[in-house]
């Protein structure tokens, strides 16, 4: 970096940096800015202030190279340096390799740290910890929030609990570490805990009870409010209610579990239920399917649902429709090239692949690919076994098709697609045959499953 020819010197905290102004030009706006409205003819040494002379030395090394060595014992001093000079690759890849380290333990400190620093880390720190709030509301860290900041948490719809009541415990936790200047707060953070969804006996025996609540008159209100609306709420049938009132507005779930269509007796469906797994409750979606199929695949992609071929009780569908989970609204998209039921569907590097099934008169072989962008779909290699009621999966850049049924009996055949050479190749068998089984990637291993 100090070369024969430099023309401008860098001095943090007494050691010079001596450098290029056009290397730096390209690297940030704020040198860009520095080197315009405050150098001189005579004078190109530029003081730098509240960085250290390591974290110079580092985005100097990225002006040059292009590349930068973050490391556990530099990237917090590092991101926000980077911050403060606008380096933002610097701070993205500071920004990446934090939110790797993310865990119950850290989260709220890079959540803090990020509130100084324009990244997009803070959302990620934020969501984290409401995703695991029950193992983060048990760190340390969760004791040096401020109350503002943990009700800004509390309030969250998508805080995770399995439970209601554990966010009464977090509550309780937090004041109890300093009660003496926390213990005015009980009111407020109460406040934020939606009651209505515990049990009258929980409110009784563990809120009541409690030392603070029965000191507090405006506590012991929202406790005897939260009864009367869980007493409303049993004598009442299920309305939206509950999401306009305070204390009994459900939380989000972090994750749903959705069944769409199937068969029913003789004939295919359009119901779409919901599982929500925070609550362990099955609910109806109110927008349903298009129209009844069975024997469908779906996929998740981009915040939508697809729904792919399947059939109805005379017609193998081509079709394939999706809904924005967001606005619950269904749209159809372009047509697979032949009709699948018992077809098999996985997403792979932003593409739905759909393999094999049945168009009525054949077990299909066959396989093809489709890009939202293009809203096209596209025929791949074909698959060395005819497949329908097959299952596949996705792992380490790959699709795995298992089993199913060709015409004549079960398969216990499995291949492996690379989309980079579009090629199947074959893998070792199961041990049984399967037809209408599940398959599934995790940890490193695929799993076939069939009860």
């Amino acid at each position: 970096m100090e070369g024969l020819y430099h023309n401008a010197v860098l001095r943090v905290k007494e050691v010079e940096f001596k450098t290029h102004t056009i290397i730096l030009r390209r690297c940030s706006p704020y040198f860009r800015a520095l080197f315009k409205y405050q150098s001189t003819s005579d004078n190109m040494v530029f003081d730098i202030s509240d960085l250290s002379p390591n974290s110079m030395q580092l985005i100097l090394e990225f002006a040059y190279t292009g590349s930068v060595n973050v490391r556990k014992d530099n990237v917090e001093e590092l991101i926000i340096a980077a911050d403060m000079l606008n380096v933002m690759a610097v701070v993205q890849a500071c920004a990446d390799f934090i939110s790797e380290q993310l865990c119950p333990e850290n989260c709220i400190g890079i959540w803090r740290l990020t509130n100084v620093v324009n990244c997009d880390l803070q959302q990620k720190a934020h969501r984290y910890i409401t995703c695991h709030f029950e193992q983060v509301y048990l760190c340390d860290e969760f004791l040096q929030l401020s109350v503002q900041e943990l009700v800004g948490i509390l309030d969250r719809d998508e805080l995770n609990v399995k439970m209601e009541f554990i966010v009464f415990k977090a509550v309780s936790h937090w004041i109890s570490h300093k009660p003496e200047e926390r213990e005015k707060h009980i009111a407020l953070l109460l406040s934020k805990v939606r009651l209505a969804l515990t049990s009258m006996r929980c409110i009784y025996v563990d809120v009541m009870s409690n030392e603070l609540v029965m000191n507090n008159t405006a506590c012991q209100k929202m406790a005897s409010d939260a009864i009367k609306t869980i007493q409303y709420k049993i004598r009442q049938k299920p309305s939206v209610f509950g999401f306009r009132n305070v204390f009994a507005r459900p939380r989000l779930p972090n994750a749903i579990l959705l069944a769409i269509g199937g068969w029913r007796g003789s004939s295919p469906v359009s119901d779409i239920e919901a599982f929500d797994v925070c609550a362990g409750r099955w609910f109806k979606v109110v927008h349903n399917l298009d129209r009844p199929r069975a024997y469908h695949g779906t996929a998740f992609l981009d915040g939508y649902l697809y729904c792919i071929g399947g059939i109805d009780q005379m017609e193998r569908f081509n079709t394939v429709c999706r809904m924005h989970l967001r606005t619950q609204t269904w749209q159809e998209v372009s047509s697979m090239y032949y009709g699948r039921c018992y077809v098999c569907t996985t997403v792979l590097n932003g593409c739905i692949y759909a393999l094999g099934g049945f168009d009525g008169y054949f077990r299909l072989h066959s396989a093809e690919c489709y890009a939202p962008k293009t809203n096209q779909w596209k025929c791949i290699a074909e698959m060395h076994f005819s497949r329908s009621d097959a299952s596949c999966t996705t792992l380490h850049n790959k699709i795995y098709v298992c089993g199913g049924y060709d015409g004549h009996g079960s398969l216990e055949t499995a291949e492996c697609y690379n989309s980079e050479t579009n090629q199947w190749t074959m893998i070792a068998p199961m041990n049984s045959k399967r037809t209408g089984l599940g398959v599934i990637a995790h940890a490193d291993l695929v799993y076939a499953v069939r009860t």
